[in-house]
């Protein structure tokens, strides 16, 4: 069967050490012809020492018949420096490896408890222990590794050596041994042996040189990488890269466990293109993290661990909160994974490119007076701003040309205009039917109109209850509208002042639309953060590109102006769903309106109604006093008559008044007919 080494049976009365000798020397011979096909990790094509073995090779192969009586000369020249390397070198490799994974281990033990230092309970004591052996290990391992790599940069030559020096010893205790047969060796085989000698003490010369080279640059970098051993470097020395678009490191991950409780794992973190990837330590290739084109990250608070933040898909499905080592890594994670996420890799040039998107977001923060100039300049003489609609969904958000060029900046945002980016209490608390801020900021709200107890808030009422997901990016005060460029322009400047500012985190919430009002509702506790009345709401609409960003004009009493009206612009990111929002407020506007347009026509019933009603009592009220005049006259006319009785028996009804005086005159006649 091809591919086996067999014994030969017809040598096996042939028990000779010269023969044994002689195949060994053979199989050298051929070890060395296969060289040049080992493919080491450090080492690259070396013809030289091919060629050389080559040569090694044939000559070894002319004296392999003649080595039975050189074992005691081998034994000494050529066994002894391999075993010596392999036993002090080899094993001084592998005693450098151990103590580098014990120092690992320890750097990886420290980071760990630093990372779950409390930033709640902050311990100077336990932290500067903490830091302290952070610092150590870290020094530790770092000194470790560049004494494990020296080594190994050192066992290169050694390799060398190691192959050399004995084939010289070799070859020397051959040259001794056959002195009588010294016309086999002719003068280009001793030149080239003196060749190879001098080429060894060449390689030795070299090593020590460059061994001396890198311990004065171990001691070098030891001095320039000790701020680098503490966790979190100055970032004065250290500034944070924003234009990243490729970042590889250790990042802590978090994994829930249970409802409430969850773990952290250190793991391995690298881009690759639009891709998040993750390798444990020990695994042979990183795996697929998340899919970052078009994500979202912003900086969180997470269960008292500093330095996290958390990435979204696009689709809002997936989320992962990651803890970096530092501050400086935890801006450069946010800015590389922000970079990506507008597919900047995807360009020639992606830090350029980067670079300029940055420098563009810092001088979009407050125009330029040179555009403004300009702009004006190319507005036609004597124009005036058309009248525009106000939006009223998201399908009519196509601003026309003309439209946005009659627009200055001027008009849309006041200038020196602070942004917001924190959620405040909105100032329209007068409207009617709203309550308080201070009666309605801390009360429970259900999302979805359920009530348990006996009474029922306007909102319960509604019917209309649609839940969004969004995050807050920022507020400021405009100077129009009536026109979603508005919009447009204070979403630009509050992500322009977002990425300036480095201001990643973001505060996310429920988004109740009622046909009374906005609301956000914490998704924690359900506790109503901030309400918005609709009537309020004036003008809405989603970015033109990103569909995620939408933002509403809310007018309310007061404000910077001088008129008792001011416009506030709040700004929101939501799971791809700005133009739903959009639509379900529109839909919100028409309900309330029709809503608002039966309940005037009900009133206005109710006031005819009323107003018949009234005329109706007027009119029974003024045929009383028909009436009662009617009777009244009837009895005058009666009491001017005669009080007697007629000849035919009829007599006169007298009233209760004349009755009553002609008895005290009856009573009175009665009185002086007794006197």
């Amino acid at each position: 069967m091809p591919g086996i080494d067999k014994l030969p049976i017809e040598e096996t009365l042939e028990d000779s050490p010269q023969n044994e000798l002689s195949a060994a020397t053979h199989l050298t011979s051929k070890l060395l012809k296969e060289y040049e096909k080992q493919r080491f990790p450090l080492g690259g094509d070396d013809e030289v020492m091919s060629s050389t073995l080559q040569q090694f090779s044939k000559v070894i192969d002319e004296l392999s018949s003649c080595h039975a009586v050189l074992s005691t000369q081998l034994a000494d020249a050529m066994m002894f420096p391999i075993t010596q390397f392999k036993e002090r070198d080899l094993k001084e490799i592998l005693t450098l490896k151990e103590v580098f994974q014990i120092a690992s281990n320890d750097h990886d033990a420290a980071i760990n408890r630093y990372s779950r230092l409390s930033k709640k309970r902050e311990n100077d004591k336990v932290k500067y222990e903490v830091t302290e052996d952070v610092y150590t290990s870290r020094k530790k391992q770092h000194q470790t590794m560049m004494h494990y790599f020296c080594a190994l940069n050192t066992l290169q030559y050694k390799k060398k050596i190691a192959l050399l020096e004995p084939l010289l010893g070799y070859m020397q205790a051959q040259i001794s041994f056959f002195k009588m047969g010294s016309e086999n060796l002719s003068e280009q085989l001793e030149e080239f042996l003196a060749n190879i000698a001098t080429s060894v003490q060449n390689v030795r010369r070299e090593m020590d040189s460059d061994v001396e080279t890198m311990q004065q640059t171990i001691e070098d970098l030891e001095v320039a990488s000790d701020p680098l051993y503490m966790p979190d470097p100055d970032p004065t020395k250290f500034p944070v890269n924003r234009n990243l678009t490729r970042k590889a490191g250790y990042l802590n991950a978090r994994n829930k466990t249970g409802l409430v409780s969850s773990t952290w794992d250190r793991q391995f973190y690298f881009t690759q293109g639009g891709n998040l990837m993750s390798q444990a330590r020990g695994d042979v290739a990183g795996g697929l993290a998340m899919d970052i084109d078009n994500c979202s990250v912003m900086a969180v608070d997470c269960e008292d661990r500093r330095y996290c933040f958390q990435i979204t898909s696009f689709d809002g499905k997936k989320s992962s909160i990651l803890q970096a080592e530092s501050k400086k890594d935890h801006e450069e994670w946010i800015c590389t994974i922000n970079n990506i996420s507008k597919q900047i890799y995807l360009s020639e040039n992606p830090e350029e490119t980067a670079a300029r998107v940055n420098q563009s977001a810092l001088e979009a923060v407050t125009p330029s007076p040179s555009f403004q100039q300009r702009h004006e300049s190319l507005r036609p003489a004597g124009q005036s701003r058309p009248p525009t609609a106000r939006t009223s969904s998201s399908g009519s958000l196509g601003s026309e040309s003309t439209n946005l060029a009659a627009l200055s900046l001027d008009s849309l945002v006041a200038p020196d205009t602070p942004i917001q980016f924190d959620i405040i209490s909105p100032v329209c608390e007068d409207q009617p039917g709203q309550a308080k801020a201070s009666g309605q900021g801390g009360r429970r709200t259900n999302p979805f109109g359920e009530s348990g107890g006996s009474t029922k808030s306007e909102t319960e009422d509604s019917i209309l209850h649609q839940l969004f997901i969004v995050r807050f990016l920022g507020s400021m005060e405009v100077k129009s509208d009536d026109h979603p460029d508005v919009v447009y322009e204070t979403m630009r400047q509050i992500l322009a002042a977002r990425a300036i500012h480095n201001i990643f985190r973001m505060t996310e919430s429920h988004l109740l639309v009622t046909c009374d009002c906005l609301k956000l509702i914490d998704p924690q506790t359900q506790v109503t953060r901030l309400t918005f009345p609709l009537p309020c709401v004036v003008l809405y609409a989603t970015h033109q590109e990103n569909k995620r960003l939408f933002g509403f004009v809310l007018r309310t009493s007061g404000g910077r102006s001088e008129s008792n009206l001011s416009s506030v612009c709040y700004i929101f990111e939501s799971n791809n769903e700005g133009e739903k929002i959009c639509d379900s407020v529109g839909l919100a506007k028409q309900i309330a309106l029709h809503a608002e347009l039966d309940r005037r026509a009900s009133e206005k019933q109710k006031e005819i109604e009323r107003v018949k009603e009234k005329q109706q009592k007027e009119l029974s009220k003024q045929k009383q006093i028909e009436k009662d005049l009617e009777e009244q006259s009837r009895l005058i006319a009666a009491s001017s008559r005669p009080n007697q009785a007629s000849s035919e028996g009829q007599f006169v009804v007298l009233s209760s008044s004349q009755s009553e005086e002609s008895d005290l005159g009856e009573e009175g006649k009665k009185r002086e007919s007794e006197a």
